[in-house]
């Protein structure tokens, strides 16, 4: 066992003397030494329940034959970080829940990882983590929030909170109602309800078999997550006993399979971020054309929101991933899951009992997957956008360019009405470096779609969106207006297009002008130039490449 180096031979009296000192009897140190990592906080609703799946899996755990140790990595909540300073920090905490992990692992020789993890990067940090050290793991998503109610009314963070500011602002909805709306949105632990990236990333550790069947979709606090915690802590100990690595598991036909699972459900855009970084982590690459190659073969079948009206709550009891995978099974190939057994023999036990919220392939919402790459003089290494979100008619548009260098100057102008149809919002210095960590843009697209104007505006930036992003909205542009991407060369009232079926977006402005705006252009300052966000602005790479340090 790879914690024999800290446990065998005499030579580690000194060691052994120290796992002796935390409760350790000299039969636990003979056991497989099993790391629980653990994101638990009080800061973030996806994880204040955690200490109850922690027990479970330590029980599984004791069952199985093994020894568990508890401990803890950082936690952010993207919604909370959401419109300030913090949101610098959300997408860098990845790098740092990875190195987290691996620092962990490698230091104390643990044998094999329980991942428990709920929300947006943490659950993508922790696998990035794992794939460094390519030891046994399972991931424990903690499960999904329950929807609100309101008179009535299905409620959701995004929809009636997020979006309600826009609502309020343009005098739709009272102040007792946004107060309302404010307490029952989000009634109790859980990822948020949507399928906003939190429960994609969870949907799609099960679609890659790293997480036990049921997983994804499971609600927080109920009995089913707390049996999926016990039975994970009793099979991380059986693959350590059959050395069957993270390796083994998420290889590229699992990640080719949670890109079809990805586009079925039209899933958050952060995956275009994620899934090329765990790849990366492993020594395997997902690229831009991958994504289309899915993109095009894998119809969207699922409209849950924000792209639909149907919540996590709904896909649970529709069948959840397992459904899912059912219905698109000749699309899949089999692979190995830490359930033992293959991932198709996983699809093939699914049942759709929901044909509206998991519809059948020959009767989908589109024929092509929910995520898009486009490409033009705009964006010449790709932009990413949420096709299942967008409204039908704004899916080819022209639009006058409304240039910020920041969120804050963008949502300045779009509270201040300043925003009208027609209009091109452009934010820019919003990318992995420029940010600098890419902030996602989700208070601008909320605020434009309480105010009314999803079918008559567009935004893009290079920048990302979140999971719970709708509109006409187009982030990840490459490269970056901090690297001098075109995205830096738009002026106030330049014409700007895309047409999202045949996959372009361009700046109409001819070539002689770009090329004279492009010498006159002068890089800006680091925004950040001390601390943490420093150091990830010298190491981070672009969009493209998963925004990884290298």
């Amino acid at each position: 066992m790879n914690s024999d180096k800290i446990k065998k031979g005499y030579e580690k009296t000194g060691h052994r003397a120290l796992l002796h000192s935390t409760g350790l009897t000299k039969k636990s140190i003979e056991k497989p030494f099993i790391g629980i990592a653990s994101s638990f906080t009080d800061l973030v609703p996806g994880h204040v329940d955690m200490r109850s799946l922690e027990r479970q899996i330590e029980k599984g755990i004791h069952s199985g034959g093994g020894q568990s140790f508890i401990f803890g990595i950082p936690a952010l909540c993207d919604g909370i970080t959401m419109g300030h300073i913090g949101m610098h920090y959300s997408l860098p905490s990845r790098e740092l829940i990875a190195d987290s992990i691996e620092s962990v692992a490698v230091a104390h020789a643990l044998d094999g990882l329980v991942l428990l993890t709920n929300c947006d990067k943490i659950t993508p940090g922790m696998l990035m983590g794992a794939m460094r050290l390519d030891i046994p793991t399972i991931v424990v998503t903690a499960g999904l929030m329950m929807t609100g109610r309101y008179r009535g009314e299905k409620l959701t963070l995004i929809k009636n909170a997020f979006e309600a500011v826009g609502t309020y602002r343009a005098g739709r909805i009272t102040e007792e109602e946004l107060s309302c709306f404010q307490m029952e949105a989000c009634p109790g632990a859980g990822s948020c309800q949507g399928l906003y990236t939190a429960n994609t990333m969870a949907c799609l550790c099960e679609a890659m078999g790293i997480s036990l069947a049921g997983s994804g979709t499971a609600l927080a606090n109920s009995a089913k997550k707390k049996r999926i915690a016990f039975e994970s802590g009793e099979r991380i100990v059986d693959l350590v006993r059959d050395e069957i690595t993270i390796r083994k598991i998420i290889n590229e036909t699992a990640l080719e399979n949670a890109i079809y699972v990805d586009m079925a459900l039209g899933g958050s855009t952060n995956t275009v971020l994620h899934l090329p970084a765990i790849a990366y982590e492993g020594g395997m690459q997902v690229s831009y054309d991958k994504f289309m190659e899915i993109n095009s073969k894998a119809p969207y079948i699922s409209p849950l929101q924000p792209s639909g009206d149907y919540t996590m709550e709904d896909l649970e009891y529709a069948g959840g991933i397992m459904a899912v995978m059912k219905a698109i099974k000749p699309l899949l190939k089999d692979n190995i899951t830490v359930s033992g057994g293959g991932i198709l023999e996983l699809a093939e036990l699914g049942f759709v009992s929901d044909k509206e919220v998991i519809r059948p392939m020959d009767n989908p919402i589109s024929p092509e997957g929910g995520i898009a790459i486009i490409y033009g003089n705009l964006a010449p290494e790709g932009a990413v956008v949420k096709v299942a979100a967008m409204s039908e008619n704004m899916k080819k548009f022209t639009g006058k360019a409304r240039v910020y260098n920041s969120e804050e100057e963008a949502m300045k102008a779009i509270l201040g009405n300043e925003i009208v149809s027609g209009d091109f919002i452009v934010i820019r210095y919003e990318g992995p470096k420029g940010g600098p960590g890419m902030r996602e843009m989700l208070s601008p697209s909320s605020a434009l779609m309480g105010l009314g104007l999803r079918d008559t505006v567009a935004l893009i930036t290079d920048g990302r969106f979140s999971g719970g992003t709708r509109g006409n909205c187009i982030g990840h542009v490459s490269p970056e207006a901090y690297e001098g991407g075109p995205i830096a060369l738009i002026q106030e009232g330049d014409l700007i297009e895309y047409d999202v079926d045949i996959k372009t977006l361009n700046l109409l402005v001819d070539e002689p002008e770009l090329e004279r705006r492009k010498k006159q252009w002068v890089a800006i300052e680091p925004k950040v130039k001390s601390g943490y966000l420093s150091k990830y602005i010298k190491l981070v790479s672009s969009a493209k490449e998963g925004a990884v340090c290298k």
